[in-house]
């Protein structure tokens, strides 16, 4: 049972929201922290975090703290007498004085099989490197990133998902494993982690976005998926920023009509076939700038793109 335990959470994304509503059910949730409100969108409105929201909805306190290192604010929380701390996604490193208040220390709700994956966007990198499976670490927080104690793993096989769509999938088996952990945090002991197998995940960027078409049909298909929905893949026509939502791939053999590639070799109502460095494929879901995301149907009912013209 876990109903004893008290918990404080600090999480910011939709990934760290099964997680906080897993621990306000199971636990004696104390209080929320999530990154400060931010302006965000076209109209630049301040709006809450995706945790902050859904705590408040469920009458839990939150505080956004601009600085979460240093013996103030550690003792701010130690007021609240955590037996354990968990973290999801927060987008900080926590300090040696924060980490020593629970009485069971802090977890990590982490998105890959450590230690593969270490950093800010192992969704993303995992569908990106052509990974066959990825999953969720619990582990122990440490001030270095991502780098401590391991206490469970739950793996899953990455098939077509996007990553906005494993992201999903990923959150819930989270805040699952993680509640496994806790009825067994008195007992559990951890797995070291084997530094020497450590790989990193930066934060995405929206250059990472954009397709070089002399790669494999199959690493640009990846690359499509972990970049939806953000930052979102994109290439140029006519100097013009197309965005790529959705491709599948043709052949992985080269193609035989052009060589080029980038070339368009057909244009039909199934989408645009395109030569890639190895293989072909085709652009299923795009957007040009200032329009809507059209299917390949839609878009081909009034825009053609002319066999023999290339992506730049």
């Amino acid at each position: 049972m876990t109903q004893h335990l008290r918990t404080i959470f600090m999480g910011t994304p939709d990934f760290a929201v099964p997680t906080l509503e897993t621990l306000a059910t199971h636990t004696q949730l104390q209080m929320v922290v999530s990154q400060p409100d931010r302006k965000r969108g076209r109209g630049k409105k301040v709006q809450f975090s995706p945790v902050k929201a859904r705590a408040l909805a469920l009458g839990i306190d939150v505080i956004t703290p601009s600085v979460v290192k240093g013996k103030r604010f550690a003792s701010k929380l130690a007021e609240y007498a955590p037996d354990v701390l968990v973290t999801a996604a927060f987008g900080r490193i926590l300090g040696p004085s924060l980490l020593a208040v629970p009485r069971h220390g802090c977890l990590n709700v982490h998105a890959s099989l450590l230690p593969k994956l270490r950093g800010a966007a192992p969704i993303n990198w995992a569908i990106i490197n052509g990974d066959a499976e990825t999953g969720v670490s619990i582990m122990r927080t440490v001030p270095q990133l991502d780098a401590g104690d391991v206490f469970r793993v739950a793996k899953v096989s990455i098939l077509r998902q996007t990553a906005g769509e494993l992201t999903v999938q990923l959150a819930e088996i989270g805040a699952l494993t993680l509640l496994e952990t806790l009825r067994d945090i008195d007992s559990i002991v951890p797995t070291p982690q084997d530094e020497s197998q450590a790989t990193f995940a930066p934060m995405m960027s929206k250059l990472d976005g954009k397709i070089d078409w002399s790669k494999s049909a199959s690493a640009i298909d990846c690359q499509v998926r972990g970049m939806n929905p953000w930052p979102g893949a994109f290439t140029g026509w006519n100097d013009e920023v197309v965005k790529v939502h959705a491709v599948t791939v043709v052949s992985d053999s080269p193609g035989e009509r052009y060589s080029r590639p980038g070339t368009v070799v057909r244009h039909s109502r199934d989408g645009v076939d395109v030569v890639c460095g190895e293989g072909m494929v085709r652009i299923a879901e795009l957007q040009m700038p200032g329009k809507k995301r059209l299917s390949a149907e839609q878009f081909y009912a009034g825009l053609k793109f002319t066999p023999g013209g290339t992506f730049q």
